[in-house]
């Protein structure tokens, strides 16, 4: 309720690899994701970021969910083992703690159950744009 912005200030806010974790409409009425952007948008931030996976799991179906995380993570794999050797003990911990949690999840579980739900750009922009947010471009510069 209070975020302690002074006046003058501006907000920004930042959603890293955090949304997909949130139930949205596929999984309650309660659609989480969406209420908490309309929220945000209400704080009036002057910047809003989002970094997520571009992916397509939070659908239902259960073949197409998991032939997307076949060839999410499949290519997530190519780029560790080209990176880090095997044996690596950095590698091995992502690999077990991390990516592969987030498979298990994502094709073994339903409903509330599955927390990593991941969408397609277009999925998040229309969800911002619902929301009230507009998009802009990077600047050149970054």
């Amino acid at each position: 309720k209070n975020l302690g912005v002074r006046p003058g200030e501006a907000l920004a806010v930042n959603f890293a690899f955090v949304l997909h974790h949130m139930s949205d409409e596929s999984v309650s009425t309660e659609n989480h994701r969406d209420r908490l952007l309309r929220m945000v948008k209400s704080l009036s931030p002057k910047v809003v970021t989002l970094v997520e996976q571009e992916s397509n799991t939070n659908t239902a179906a259960f073949f197409p969910r998991f032939k997307e995380t076949m060839d999410y993570y499949d290519a997530m794999f190519e780029s560790i083992d080209v990176t880090l050797p095997r044996n690596h003990k950095q590698r091995i911990n992502v690999e077990q703690h991390c990516l592969a949690r987030d498979v298990v999840n994502i094709i073994a579980c339903e409903g509330a159950d599955r927390v990593e739900r991941h969408e397609l750009l277009g999925k998040w922009r229309s969800r911002f744009g619902m929301a009230g947010f507009t998009p802009y471009p990077l600047s050149p510069l970054v």
